[in-house]
């Protein structure tokens, strides 16, 4: 049996939580999609394995042999290019820039980020 301090603990406890969970589901609509994103980003990265949980052959490290061949001989990345299209819009690219566009210096670091 509970003394009547726990009851009134778990009492107010149980109380919090329903006026949470109310609050919650009340106001969903403005926080839903700013926690969504967070939310799905860390399912992932929950559910998805590390490279140190994966079978040896598996973890994408490449074997002793693999790293002796490809040590030094590895080639340097392309340099950022800056191509100004005749229609104002910019690309950046490590390839040659397109027909019709001309290439400029890049100014400063151009950061990229990976594609969905």
């Amino acid at each position: 049996m509970l003394s009547r301090g726990e009851r009134i603990f778990w009492g107010g406890l149980a109380a919090a939580v329903i006026a949470g969970a109310a609050a919650a589901w009340w106001t969903a609509d403005q926080w839903t999609p700013h926690a969504a994103p967070w939310a799905a980003q860390m399912w992932r990265k929950i559910t998805r394995p590390g490279p140190d949980t994966l079978p040896r052959d598996k973890a994408g490290r490449p074997t002793p042999a693999a790293q002796g061949a490809a040590g030094a001989a590895s080639a340097p990345l392309a340099p950022p290019r800056k191509c100004q299209q005749s229609d104002g819009r910019v690309i950046y690219t490590d390839q040659p820039c397109p027909r019709g566009s001309r290439e400029q210096t890049v100014d400063g670091a151009v950061t990229s980020l990976p594609a969905r």
